[in-house]
């Protein structure tokens, strides 16, 4: 069973989207066991929503102890939402 957990970030900056996509292009940290991450963003609203997919279970937990601690001044934005998924549906080309 995939999971997936989406967190919704509200005062995401431009320069900052710009930051998190250096920093990603580094490497994803060990700690967060992610199959893949997908940032969204809406500039206008200044608003993004980031999607990590996990394999399992337990590698969602270990991320979402990891994610939950994270310092506000290493996330795109203020943290406003976090939800978590089943995956029901996914297809890729």
């Amino acid at each position: 069973m995939t999971l997936a957990r989406v967190v919704t970030f509200d005062g995401v900056s431009p320069s900052r989207v710009e930051e998190m996509k250096a920093r990603m292009a580094e490497g994803r940290p060990d700690d967060i066991p992610a199959t893949e991450i997908v940032m969204l963003y809406d500039a206008d609203a200044e608003r993004s929503e980031v999607i990590l997919f996990f394999d399992s279970e337990e590698d969602y937990e270990q991320a979402d102890q990891v994610l939950g601690a994270m310092p506000a001044d290493e996330t795109p934005g203020t943290r406003t939402a976090v939800g978590r998924y089943e995956v029901a549906v996914r297809e890729t080309a």
